[in-house]
C-alpha cells in the first residue's frame, strides 16, 4: 500500500504543479463544451447526475485510441478486463465484483440503449463510436439483473443529415493491418430517412511465441459491419433499426503451466503457483481454433405522446463459438502427463495397446450457441414541476447449448465437436475420439418490471428513488449421452428447473451547494442469476474436496453505500471527483476448473468490499490537458463452504489502480496540428482464487501517440505496452497462466469526408 501511495502522491503532485503553472491561462479561454450523459436514462449534464461515471466522448475515443474494450476500461479505476482462453469470455472486474467463465457478466453493456444479452459478444472491435459511459456500483434498478456492479453504456454515431464519412488504415508489428470505413447521410429528399453503414477488417499474425511451433500463438483475424437507419416521419416517432455482425478468427488454449523441472513431466504437479512467471515459454503442440459468430439485430420505437415519450426495443441476438486446442498440461505429447501416464487421466481403464494407438496425449473442444429475443417496454415522462418518472417492463428468451470435452491426441490434428461426440466402437482409444463429453441444454426465460421516480425539491436538492422486480426462470437438461456421464446419479434428458429472483431497490439524494460543486450519496442492491453447471461436475467436485461446487450455483446479491462529489471549477478546465463506497456481496461467484471433465465451473461464496475513487482533470493550457486518477479496494471473503478461505482476499480482486497522463495539441501552422499523448496504468497487486495460492505484482504500463492532424486527414505513430512489459493476464487454479500482450505498435491514417 506504501508504494501505490508514493505512485499516487508523485502522479497528483505532477498533475497539481503543471495546474498551478498554467492557472493564469484559463481566464483567457473559452469554457469548455458540457459533457452530455444518459446514465439516467434521460440526457443530462454530467456534473447533474448523482452516479460516478467515466466518460469517453468522441473525441477522447481517437485521441486515445479505444478500439477495443480492453483500451477504456484500461483507463477506468477500480476497473480491469481479464482475458483469457478465448475471445468470447473475457470479463471484468469492477470494485472487486468480478465475472467468470460462462458466467452472468458483472456488468450491464448496452449498445445504443439495447442491452447485451449474451456476455460472449462482449469482447469486439470498437468502431464508428460516439460516446462510452461507465457507470459503476449496482445499477440493477435501472439497467437489470446483471448491472450488479456497473453499466457500460455504448453509443455509435448517429446517421448524419449531410452525406459525410471516415475511413482508417493501419499497419503494425505482428505483421497487423487494419482497415475501416464509414458512410452516412439522408437518403430521402426530405432527410426523414437516414442511414448510417460502417465495416471493419482487422488481421495480425499474433504477437506471442509459440516456442515449440515456433510461429506465433495468437494470429487473430475479424470482421464486422454495423448498418443504422434512422426513420423519423414526423417529430411525433421514430423508428431506428440497427443490425451488427461480427466474425472473430484466433486460437484458443495457448496456456503455460510452469515446471520447476522441465524434463519431469510430473513437476507440474509439484511447482508452486505463481502468477509472476514469465519465464516459463507457451509450448502447446496445437495451434487450435476459435472461431466466434455475433448477429445482432435491434429495433426501437419512441413515441412522444405529450406528458411523456414512449419507448419499445426489440432486439435478436445469436452467438456462437468453437474452441479447440491442447488440454492439460498443455505441452508436446512426449512431454505431457497423459502421454508420460495414462492412468493419470484413463483412470482403472488399462492404456491403449500399441495395437489401439499406442501412448496419447489430450486435446479439447468446447462449443456454446447462444439465442436470445428480448424485448423492452418503457416510459419516460417529462418534466412536471420537480417531478419526473420512468416505468416499463422487460422480457428475455435465451436458448443456450453448451459442449465441452477431452479428446485422444497423437498429433492429427484437433476436430471441432459440436453437440455429438465423437465415438469407434471397435477403437475407443482411437485418435481424434472423445475421452470426456459433456453437453446442456437450457431454455431459459427472465422478465422484469422496473420503475424510477425523481423529485427536485429545489434547484439544490433532489431524490431519486428506483425499484425493479427479476425473475429468471432456467431450465437446464442434459444432454450428455450416457456413457459419458461424470455422476451415477446423473441422467441422459434429466430436466432440471430454477428460478431465481430478487428486487433491485435504490435510493440517492444529490445535493448542488453551487453549480459546480455535486454531493450525492446513496443505497442500492444489486442481483445478478444463477444457474447450472454442467450435470455431475457437483459430485466430482466434492469427491475432490473442492467444496462450495455444486451441480447449481445461487444468484448473488450486492448492496452498496457511497457517498460522493463532482466538482468543476475555472469553466470546467480544472475537475476534482471523489467517490466512497461499502459493498456486501453475497453469494458471488468464484471459479473452479474440473480437468477431469475438462469442465468451467462456478461456486459461491460472501464477501466484503471498501474503497473508493479520486479523478482530477485540467485543461491547463489551449494546447495542453492532464487527467489523474486512483482506485482502492480493499476485499475480505465472509465465508464460503471450505472455512479455511475466510478472511482471505477475494477472487480477482486488485487492490489498486493509477492513471495519469497528458496530451499537448500544438498548432504546426499551415492548418496543421501537432498531437502527443502518453498513458501511464498502474494495476496493483490482484488475487485470482479463493485460497489465495498466489498473487500478482503490480504492473506498470505505458501508451504513446504521436501524429499529425489536419482538418480532415491526421497520421499517428501509436505504441501500446510501450515497455514491452512481459506479465501475465490470468492466473487460474491449476497453475494455468495467461500471457499478456506485450508490445504493441504502429502507424495509421484516417481521412474524413
Amino acid at each position: 500500500m506504501l508504494t501505490s501511495m508514493r505512485r499516487l502522491v508523485s502522479v497528483l503532485a505532477v498533475a497539481c504543479g503543471l495546474v498551478v503553472i498554467y492557472e493564469p491561462v484559463w481566464a483567457q479561454t473559452q469554457t469548455l463544451e458540457e459533457i452530455v450523459v444518459t446514465a439516467r436514462r434521460r440526457d443530462e449534464a454530467i456534473q447533474n447526475v448523482p452516479v460516478t461515471v467515466n466518460v469517453f466522448t468522441e473525441q477522447a475515443i481517437e485521441s486515445a485510441g479505444i478500439e477495443s474494450p480492453r483500451d477504456f476500461v484500461a483507463m477506468v479505476p477500480n476497473m480491469t478486463l481479464v482475458e483469457v482462453q478465448n475471445v468470447g469470455n473475457s470479463f471484468i472486474t469492477i470494485r472487486g465484483i468480478s465475472q467468470a467463465r460462462n458466467s452472468e457478466p458483472s456488468v450491464a453493456v448496452l449498445v445504443d440503449g439495447v442491452l447485451e444479452t449474451n456476455p460472449y459478444q462482449f469482447d469486439q472491435e470498437l468502431t464508428d463510436i460516439r460516446e462510452i459511459e461507465v457507470l459503476k456500483g449496482p445499477q440493477g434498478a435501472v439497467y437489470g439483473r446483471n448491472a450488479i456492479g456497473g453499466a457500460i453504456l455504448i453509443h455509435t454515431v448517429d446517421p448524419s443529415d449531410h452525406f459525410s464519412g471516415a475511413a482508417r488504415v493501419g499497419v503494425g508489428n505482428g505483421t497487423s493491418e487494419k482497415a475501416q470505413v464509414a458512410v452516412s447521410g439522408p437518403i430521402d429528399s426530405a432527410g426523414r430517412l437516414k442511414v448510417r453503414a460502417s465495416l471493419n477488417y482487422y488481421n495480425t499474425d499474433g504477437y506471442r511465441q509459440n516456442a515449440f511451433l515456433d510461429r506465433k500463438a495468437d494470429p487473430y483475424r475479424d470482421y464486422s459491419g454495423r448498418l443504422r437507419l434512422l426513420w423519423k416521419p414526423s417529430d411525433q416517432w421514430s423508428a431506428d433499426l440497427r443490425a451488427l455482425f461480427d466474425r472473430v478468427e484466433t486460437t484458443a488454449f495457448y496456456y503455460i503451466i510452469p515446471r520447476n523441472l522441465e524434463a519431469n513431466p510430473f513437476a507440474s504437479f509439484t511447482t508452486p503457483p505463481n502468477a509472476n512467471d514469465v519465464t516459463s515459454a507457451i509450448q502447446n503442440s496445437n495451434l487450435g481454433t476459435d472461431n466466434r459468430d455475433v448477429a445482432d439485430v435491434a429495433l426501437k420505437f419512441d413515441f412522444n405522446l405529450g406528458p411523456g415519450t414512449l419507448t419499445a426495443v426489440s432486439d435478436y441476438n445469436r452467438t456462437k463459438e468453437i474452441d479447440t486446442g491442447d488440454a492439460y498440461d498443455f505441452r508436446p505429447i512426449t512431454t505431457s502427463i497423459a502421454y508420460n501416464c495414462p492412468p493419470c487421466f484413463l483412470g482403472p481403464r488399462p492404456p491403449p495397446t500399441a495395437a489401439q494407438g499406442g501412448p496419447f496425449d489430450l486435446s479439447q473442444s468446447q462449443f456454446i450457441d447462444v439465442t436470445t429475443y428480448s424485448q423492452e417496454l418503457r416510459f419516460t415522462s417529462s418534466k412536471i414541476g420537480g417531478f419526473s418518472w420512468i416505468a416499463g417492463a422487460y422480457y428475455v428468451h435465451t436458448e443456450r447449448f453448451i459442449s465441452t470435452d477431452n479428446l485422444f491426441d497423437r498429433g492429427a490434428g484437433i476436430p471441432a465437436v459440436y453437440e455429438t461426440p465423437r465415438v469407434d466402437p471397435a477403437n475407443p482409444y482411437a485418435t481424434n475420439t472423445n475421452i470426456t463429453f459433456l453437453s446442456d441444454s437450457q431454455n431459459n426465460n427472465a422478465w422484469a418490471v422496473f420503475g424510477d421516480g425523481t423529485y427536485e425539491f429545489t434547484k439544490q436538492l433532489e431524490l431519486d428513488a428506483a425499484i425493479r422486480y427479476d425473475e429468471d426462470q432456467r431450465q437446464n437438461t442434459t444432454r450428455t449421452p450416457t456413457q459419458f456421464l461424470p455422476d451415477s446419479t446423473a441422467k441422459t434428458g434429466e430436466v432440471r428447473k430454477h428460478t431465481f429472483d430478487a428486487a433491485q431497490p435504490k435510493g440517492t439524494l444529490r445535493y448542488k451547494p453551487t453549480d459546480n460543486l455535486t454531493l450525492y450519496g446513496g443505497w442500492s442492491r444489486g442481483f445478478r442469476s444463477g444457474g447450472f453447471n454442467q450435470t455431475g461436475v457437483g459430485a466430482v467436485a466434492q469427491a475432490s474436496g473442492n467444496l462450495g461446487v455444486h451441480d447449481l450455483f445461487n444468484a448473488e446479491i450486492a448492496e452498496t453505500w457511497e457517498v460522493g462529489l463532482k466538482s468543476q471549477f475555472l469553466d470546467r478546465r480544472l475537475g476534482a471527483n471523489l467517490a466512497l463506497y461499502y459493498t456486501d456481496s453475497h453469494d458471488g461467484y468464484f471459479f473452479y476448473f474440473d480437468a477431469t471433465t475438462s469442465t468451467q465451473n462456478l461456486g459461491n461464496l460472501d464477501a466484503r468490499y471498501k474503497g473508493g475513487e479520486l479523478e482530477l482533470t485540467a485543461r491547463a493550457t489551449d494546447w495542453l490537458d492532464l487527467y489523474t486518477n486512483f482506485g482502492y479496494t480493499d476485499g475480505k471473503v465472509t465465508h464460503m463452504e471450505d472455512p479455511t478461505v475466510v478472511g482471505n482476499k477475494p477472487p480477482l480482486l486488485t487492490k489498486n489502480t493509477v492513471n495519469a497522463g497528458f496530451q499537448v495539441h500544438e498548432p504546426l501552422g499551415g492548418g496543421l496540428n501537432g498531437v502527443l499523448r502518453l498513458d501511464y496504468q498502474m494495476i496493483g497487486r490482484t488475487w485470482w482464487d479463493p485460497k489465495n495460492l498466489t498473487s500478482r505484482d503490480p504492473i506498470d504500463l505505458l501508451g504513446l501517440r504521436a501524429g499529425v492532424e489536419a482538418d480532415r486527414w491526421s497520421v499517428t505513430a501509436w505504441s501500446k505496452n510501450l515497455t514491452n512489459k512481459l506479465y501475465n493476464a490470468e492466473f487460474s487454479p491449476g497453475g494455468f497462466l495467461w500471457r499478456a500482450m506485450p508490445r504493441q505498435y504502429g502507424v495509421e491514417f484516417g481521412y474524413r469526408f
